[in-house]
């Protein structure tokens, strides 16, 4: 299995541990532009690292965050400078810096302050109110920002630069309708929703007419798409899956979130991808994962500029 790189922003639903799955269901023929309503942490895309993709996401922060790095605006450079600077700070003043960084975050929306309360909140989470203020609580760990620590993200951020400047890469903060709407009949769509009934906060929710939008979006669609949802845990089923997403095909894999509010809420959950092709995965699975491709039930059941539009 190839081990899949790891972008500079941590979530909750990260797909690291999914992404080369993922990628291996893309067809060999593919050659258009790949396309993602939902980029979030931008994992998938940066390991597919596809010649040309529009990358879209309805929370500003996360686009504006990739955005700059497109734009040359954030270096590996400026990054590990400001986290030395921050660091230091947040060694020196303790938790009370986190929140001093958070206040200002809310206020200025700097990208920068964003990747800092990322990575010093607590467990990775990303979480905002309905005012649209990050509240994530600091991880109570002054000394955070060691230097091993900013190496390790400012490499991160240096991998997710290199695959954009060797692409055509284009950066949106619009709603997944729109999207979905640019998207031709030559283009790979994969789609990482919020997950429905799964009771994580995102930037603007997620519920039953966003779910059935969405599935009637990307049931019509004449390109090919890949949509990640999770099947089910040891307590309930997604009843999505089956009212839904089985007139398409489905393919699960067992998975472990380690990123998450509650320890009690990190389980093993079935995560499903539903395409509407044959995807055949030619990656190597080892003995701790589980694929099975399931049946469908009857219905219901170069460095090239970088485009930046918010």
């Amino acid at each position: 299995m190839m081990k899949s790189g790891v972008p500079p922003i941590k979530s909750q639903g990260i797909k690291t541990r999914l992404a080369s799955w993922i990628r291996s269901m893309v067809p060999r023929d593919f050659s258009g532009t790949w396309i993602e309503p939902f980029m979030g942490t931008g994992v998938v895309a940066f390991n597919v690292a596809p010649r040309r993709a529009i990358l879209c996401d309805s929370n500003p922060h996360l686009v504006n965050f990739y955005a700059g790095i497109a734009s040359g605006e954030i270096t590996p450079e400026s990054v590990k400078a400001y986290l030395v600077r921050e660091g230091e700070a947040l060694l020196s003043r303790g938790e009370g810096h986190y929140y001093f960084v958070r206040d200002r975050f809310n206020a200025e929306h700097a990208p920068l302050d964003f990747l800092f309360v990322n990575r010093a909140g607590f467990n990775g989470m990303i979480r905002f109110n309905r005012k649209g203020g990050f509240n994530i609580p600091f991880c109570r760990k002054p000394q955070r920002f060691a230097q091993a620590y900013i190496t390790k993200i400012t490499n991160q951020v240096g991998w997710v630069r290199q695959i954009i400047r060797a692409g055509e890469y284009t950066f949106k903060c619009q709603d997944f309708r729109r999207t979905l709407a640019e998207a031709s009949s030559s283009d790979m769509v994969y789609c990482d929703p919020p997950y429905i009934d799964r009771h994580v906060d995102y930037y603007n929710g997620w519920g039953d007419a966003d779910e059935r939008a969405l599935f009637d979006k990307l049931s019509g669609f004449n390109g090919r798409f890949i949509l990640s949802t999770w099947h089910h845990n040891d307590y309930r089923e997604n009843e999505y899956v089956q009212s839904l997403w089985s007139k398409h095909n489905v393919l699960t894999r067992e998975h472990f979130y380690h990123v998450g509010g509650k320890e009690k809420n990190r389980n093993p959950v079935v995560e499903a991808l539903v395409t509407n092709f044959v995807a055949v995965t030619t990656e190597y699975l080892d003995e701790n994962a589980v694929l099975r491709q399931e049946i469908p039930l009857p219905a219901p059941p170069v460095f090239s500029t970088a485009s930046i539009l918010m």
